[in-house]
């Protein structure tokens, strides 16, 4: 079977109820009243733990307040402590992808008798403990639509990925107007991010067709809606076409996920604390770049939904999407992170053996090559 063949089998995994628009998140109260849930669980970081009101929960709410921007394995051991000992009927996650991410497998894991490095991979996880709200507070990994949850081991200093179809939220609610707050640079990383989810699902050995038109759709919401954003953080409309892009990024990763971007990206977070976000941004033009021959019309589609000429020489490719990534602020050399020339070898054989990603890659990525661009990026 081809790329993009309509006959392949495809699995579309969606939240039951998405409530999606300004002033939204009142629902998550409303909801949960009307199901007579007491014992509530809100998973969040310190900021988001600040604004609970804005959820309109009454009650017996406990707030484990302490997620990190890379949650680690210490990270989750506290909010699984505090999850057994609730005992929760509904855990809520609010904030962005780490937060959700948590709160997904503080969902399931609590008196599970399952450990993180049990359900490790797809589909180990034994069932569903807890209901499980999302309400996101950024605009760039779509977790709330998703069904998976990462979550860096401080020992290998990789990402492990769990998987499961009892992660996927009873309830997601996407309301734009907790995204009005978030600062220009982490709303341009962010929405880089989003636009990563869109680009490499679109430019992927496992690219369908049924996913294709939330791919494109939602780099064209990315390309428009982006530097309105970043130019005034209180344009509800660019606010709201993110925070779209961003669900439709989220519906991109179940069934058809990421490639060498994201791969690449991964050690700048694990092994050097680069935001994720902003790792996406520094390495999206090079990998959009490298695929062009391989994916040369798509490629060239990906151009125009940003609103940049068309191109499929991987040259202009690069020129192109690094001119538009520096364009909208963000920082696209990998020495003003503090990133040492001297670990991209260890950092290039990390990201080589991201294989669940880097197989679905439309070109073969050899170590070389990762290597190549990070002295690219340097």
């Amino acid at each position: 079977m081809t790329m993009n063949d309509p006959s392949r089998a495809i699995e579309l995994l969606r939240p039951p109820r998405i409530e999606f628009g300004s002033g939204t998140v009142g629902t998550v109260g409303r909801w949960v009243r009307d199901r007579g849930l007491r014992r509530v669980l809100v998973v969040a970081d310190a900021f988001n733990a600040a604004r609970l009101d804005r959820l309109e929960l009454d009650g017996g709410i406990t707030v484990f307040a302490e997620v990190k921007p890379e949650p680690d394995l210490p990270n989750l051991e506290a909010l699984l402590a505090v999850a057994l000992s609730v005992d929760p009927q509904v855990v809520v996650g609010l904030g962005g992808g780490s937060a959700m991410d948590l709160a997904k497998l503080a969902a399931v894991l609590p008196g599970s008798g399952q450990s993180l490095a049990e359900v490790v991979g797809p589909e180990r996880v034994a069932g569903k403990r807890s209901l499980l709200v999302q309400v996101p507070t950024t605009s760039g990994t779509g977790s709330e639509a998703g069904t998976r949850a990462l979550v860096t081991d401080p020992a290998t200093r990789n990402k492990l990925a769990v998987q499961s179809v009892h992660m996927l939220a009873d309830l997601a609610v996407i309301d734009p107007d907790l995204t009005l707050s978030v600062p220009p640079a982490l709303t341009a990383a962010t929405g880089v991010d989003a636009l990563a989810h869109c680009v490499e699902a679109f430019t992927n050995r496992k690219a369908h067709p049924a996913i294709d038109l939330y791919a494109l759709e939602g780099a064209r919401l990315v390309g428009r809606w982006l530097p309105r954003a970043i130019a005034d953080g209180g344009d509800r409309a660019a606010r709201a076409g993110l925070s779209l892009a961003s669900l439709y990024g989220g519906f991109c990763l179940g069934p058809v996920n990421t490639t060498a971007g994201h791969a690449v990206a991964y050690p700048l977070g694990t092994r050097h604390n680069v935001p994720h976000g902003a790792a996406n941004a520094l390495i999206f033009p090079h990998v959009l770049a490298f695929n062009a021959p391989a994916v040369p019309e798509r490629t060239a589609l990906v151009l125009e939904a940003l609103g940049l000429p068309p191109a499929t020489d991987p040259a202009a490719v690069f020129e192109a999407a690094h001119g538009w990534c520096r364009g909208l602020g963000c920082e696209m050399r990998l020495s003003a992170y503090g990133v040492p020339a001297d670990d991209f070898p260890a950092m290039a054989s990390e990201a080589h053996a991201i294989r669940r990603l880097l197989d679905n890659n439309p070109r073969d990525v050899g170590r070389d090559d990762i290597l190549a661009m990070y002295h690219a990026a340097f």
